[in-house]
């Protein structure tokens, strides 16, 4: 009666113990989920009043477990046990059992969403046994079985454990017509296998239990609130960007006209004819492109012929962007016609002078502000 009431009190705690708690739930509860399969072999000797190894006989085993949650599970088992006398019966024995396991790991420590690598079961369950005799005197009787499962979890899915199993089964006939008593342990027996077992992939996709997250329904509607707000925010923000990418093509046209357009060469008349050349760059850009280079060599072929000639290079910007920038760029977009009239067509650094003007105000349009204007500087 006290081991029964103790037995109860297992169960209790293992269904207490999985009930969903800090808005998490299980997956993989479904009657198909948790299976496994265990095939099992090792010895079995009396647990008194014999020598623990001489008497010693091999045994061997089949088991079907469903595991109804991370914490208790059940399982069919069917013992046999190999005769070593000179009965003519090779099995002397068998016992076919209902067994309860309780994993200790996640009774106590709380079942973390995967199985651990080495977990604790204990077991405990009633079985029938069945003794081969020669003739026509087989014997039945009832069983207990009362062991540890010291099981390792292998692979990366879990879908595979090893397990130590030490475990005493009474056999509860025994003598109790005599003496009255069910637990004698002149009447069990110590056995103690080795068993692989594979765990049936269940509903979840997994080998083993997974734990997910329980939103209520407040919760689901304001998920869903979320993302209807963060859905109209989207499709602004995709008719700002369309808006966006239809200026940016404009653009990219108006550059493109730009670029193809003949580059119109101004002279600035001051008090005498001063010979000027103008070259465009690109926004944000100081290098000079090829299509503006006939009028870098326009100033060169100039110089060449006036030896007497000098060049004043004022580089512009337009008013886009970070003043100090625009500043710098000036300069650059100078320094660029410079180097070109140097190293390409060998005019003496000494008849050139560069100088960035920052933000050129000569036109209009913003645009055509983007120069470096070359201006012959007589003797």
């Amino acid at each position: 009666m006290k081991k029964s009431i103790i037995l109860s009190a297992f169960v209790i705690s293992a269904f207490a113990a999985n009930a969903q708690t800090d808005q998490t739930a299980l997956q993989g509860t479904k009657i198909g989920d948790n299976w496994s399969i265990e095939l099992k072999a090792g010895m079995v000797t009396p647990l008194t009043h014999s020598s623990f190894f001489k008497d010693a006989r091999p045994t061997f085993g089949l088991g079907v477990t469903k595991q109804l949650t991370p914490i208790f599970g059940m399982e069919f088992q069917g013992m046999g046990y190999i005769n070593t006398t000179d009965s003519k019966n090779a099995i002397d024995a068998s016992d076919v059992s209902l067994l309860n396991k309780f994993n200790l790991m996640n009774l106590f420590g709380g079942y973390p969403g995967t199985p651990r690598l080495f977990e604790i079961e204990a077991v405990a369950g009633i079985g029938w046994m069945h003794y081969y005799v020669n003739g026509s005197d087989d014997d039945n009787s009832w069983s207990t079985r009362f062991g540890l499962n010291l099981n390792f979890n292998f692979g990366e899915t879990k879908a595979w454990t090893l397990g130590i199993k030490p475990a005493i089964v009474y056999d509860m006939e025994g003598d109790f017509n005599r003496a009255k008593s069910r637990f004698n342990a002149n009447n069990a027996f110590f056995e103690l296998t080795a068993g692989a077992t594979y765990h049936f992939k269940g509903s979840n996709g997994k080998h083993h239990f997974t734990k997910v997250r329980a939103y209520n329904q407040t919760e689901i509607d304001q998920l869903n609130a979320s993302i209807n707000n963060l859905r109209t925010q989207v499709n602004e923000k995709n008719s700002v960007v369309n808006n966006a990418n239809q200026k940016i093509g404009m653009l990219q046209q108006e550059l493109a006209d730009c670029r193809n357009r003949p580059v119109k060469v101004e002279t600035v008349v001051e008090t005498s004819r001063i010979p000027e050349s103008i070259i465009t760059f690109r926004q944000g850009r100081s290098t000079v492109d090829a299509s503006q280079l006939p009028n870098v060599e326009r100033v060169a072929v100039y110089m060449k012929k006036h030896a007497e000639a000098n060049v004043i290079i004022k580089g512009y910007a337009s008013p886009e962007g970070n003043l100090e920038f625009n500043k710098k760029l000036a300069q650059a977009r100078a320094e660029a016609v410079k180097n070109i009239l140097v190293k390409k067509y060998k005019i003496n650094a000494s008849r050139i002078t560069a100088e960035g003007q920052g933000i050129g105000d000569m036109f209009t349009d913003p645009d055509w502000n983007r120069v470096s204007i070359c201006s012959i500087v007589e003797p």
